[in-house]
């Protein structure tokens, strides 16, 4: 069978380089999860991930074209090549139990991928991810970082969140217009934020929405006692001098003045 086509309406960019494919899946450190890979094209990962004495590997991909390529390449695989849309999945049925996530993420859907991983936070302990490079900075960036923003606060909240390094245009089929970065989450210890998660959210949107503003502004669409803001000094920030913490704090702060 003949390689694929790169699609661009899927926003597909083949890596070419087998050492950065590598690396990428060496990046991943815990082999006793089971891995899902998202969007894996022609398989550069999905050939080292295999390798990977004992880890049960399962690939979700939208393109068609693609999902007959990694059938006939990898019969090992069989029955565990999904056809779909990850962004229209219940992750439910991938796995009863725990199961990472690793992928070169399409430039445009790698925002709702994290989203989604938000959502099945209790079953994702790890992403390890290919993504735009300013995108990959903005999640790993911290408080008082120009690009520090809602994304970033959701998934620190509840992940470790690292830049590991940058990959060069050149290394893709066909070459992207930018640099990508590779990050890794690790599930932290937080199971439920110490305040309301629903209104934790609903106050980080609302303060990065108009993120030149002080908090105090930028929050009036929350309705609370106005009258209080004097008696909470972080109202006087803008949202991204605030670590996760201050966020749940605020929200505590709103949260009791009601």
């Amino acid at each position: 069978m003949k390689n694929v086509k790169a699609k661009k309406h899927l926003g597909q960019h083949f890596l070419t380089d087998e050492k950065i494919a590598q690396n990428i899946v060496d990046s991943l450190t815990d082999l006793k999860t089971k891995v899902l890979e998202i969007g894996p094209g022609m398989g550069v990962l999905t050939k080292y991930l295999v390798e990977k004495e004992g880890l049960d590997v399962e690939l979700v991909e939208l393109d068609t074209e693609s999902v007959d390529y990694l059938n006939e390449h990898f019969p090992m695989l069989k029955g565990k090549i999904i056809s779909g849309d990850f962004l229209k999945m219940d992750l439910n049925t991938i796995s009863d139990s725990s199961f990472n996530i690793i992928g070169n993420f399409p430039y445009n859907i790698s925002s709702q991928i994290f989203f989604k991983v938000l959502d099945y936070k209790e079953k994702i302990p790890q992403v390890v991810g290919m993504l735009q490079k300013e995108v990959a900075e903005r999640l790993a960036s911290p408080p008082g970082s120009k690009v520090y923003g809602i994304l970033s606060v959701f998934l620190q909240a509840y992940y470790t969140v690292e830049y590991l390094f940058t990959v060069p245009e050149h290394v893709f089929n066909p070459p992207p217009k930018v640099k990508s970065g590779v990050i890794r989450l690790i599930r932290n210890d937080v199971e439920k934020l110490d305040c309301d998660e629903k209104l934790f959210f609903r106050v980080v949107k609302a303060g990065f929405n108009q993120r030149r503003k002080t908090l105090s502004n930028s929050l009036k669409a929350i309705p609370f006692n106005r009258d209080t803001l004097s008696e909470c000094s972080l109202f006087s920030k803008r949202p991204e001098q605030l670590s996760v913490s201050e966020f749940v704090e605020l929200t505590k702060f709103i949260e009791s003045n009601l």
